[in-house]
């Protein structure tokens, strides 16, 4: 996969990420130049589960989104279309629920978790807005929604900067640090034609999320969006109907 788009193909992209599992998270950090570390602090702040909590992390990877909430007590499930990113995330945290699934239709009953939440996982979904009606569906009335994504720089001239470091800084590092770095083409394509944070602040809407809000990290690079769903859910978008897919577990 050499180019991005809002068409994915789940089974390419899920390879993709097979290969490039044992060393992700050291390629994210030295290509975010440590930023990860803070972006991941604020969503478990924003997301405020506490002990006894149930919490979806969707498009977890190998888990290092999911380790703050299981250090604090809180029941995390770390869900991933990736086997090779659970497999990796597992045998270091075997403590940690590692499931199969994809994003557009979760193997989870309705009103399952107390939270949902995705970290720079949704531009990589099929369809993201199916996503986003799923989330709403396994989410208890009440309950959050953080979403933390690559977005849009606000300022012009840091858009142009970013977006230079994108293209050409960004596939040369990871020549150097990653054992697949036509993976990181992608996902520097993926960023730059992901949507600002206002569409994908309608997006939430259009599922059926409401108190819709969101923080710009890093001059608009990251913003993270918070939602909940609503208590009366008669004006809750629709999930297509169909049979659930059963929950797999990620082999040790």
């Amino acid at each position: 996969m050499n180019r991005a788009s809002l068409e994915k193909r789940p089974e390419e992209v899920a390879a993709m990420f097979d290969d490039v599992a044992p060393k992700y998270d050291v390629v994210n950090d030295v290509l975010s130049l440590g930023q990860t570390h803070r972006w991941r602090r604020i969503v478990v702040d924003a997301v405020g589960a506490v002990k006894g909590q149930k919490v979806l992390d969707l498009a977890a990877g190998t888990g290092t989104s999911s380790e703050p909430y299981a250090d604090n007590g809180v029941y995390v499930v770390a869900c991933d279309f990736s086997l090779g990113m659970l497999r990796v995330g597992k045998r270091r945290r075997p403590d940690i629920d590692f499931i199969a699934g994809d994003a557009t239709d979760l193997p989870f009953a309705d009103n399952s978790f107390d939270a949902s939440t995705i970290s720079f996982g949704l531009r990589n979904v099929h369809r993201p807005q199916q996503a986003l009606a799923e989330m709403l569906r396994v989410t208890k009335p009440g309950g959050k929604l953080v979403i933390a994504e690559f977005s849009q720089p606000t300022v012009p001239l840091w858009r142009t900067m970013y977006t230079e470091y994108l293209m050409r800084a960004l596939p040369a590092i990871a020549t150097k640090v990653s054992s697949n770095p036509t993976a990181y083409v992608y996902l520097a394509e993926s960023i730059r034609a992901w949507p600002d944070q206002d569409s994908l602040a309608a997006w939430l809407t259009a599922a059926g999320w409401e108190n819709v809000a969101y923080r710009n990290l890093n001059g608009g690079i990251v913003a993270v969006h918070r939602a909940t769903k609503p208590l009366d859910q008669t004006d809750a978008a629709p999930v297509q109907d169909g049979p659930r897919r059963r929950s797999t577990r990620a082999a040790n």
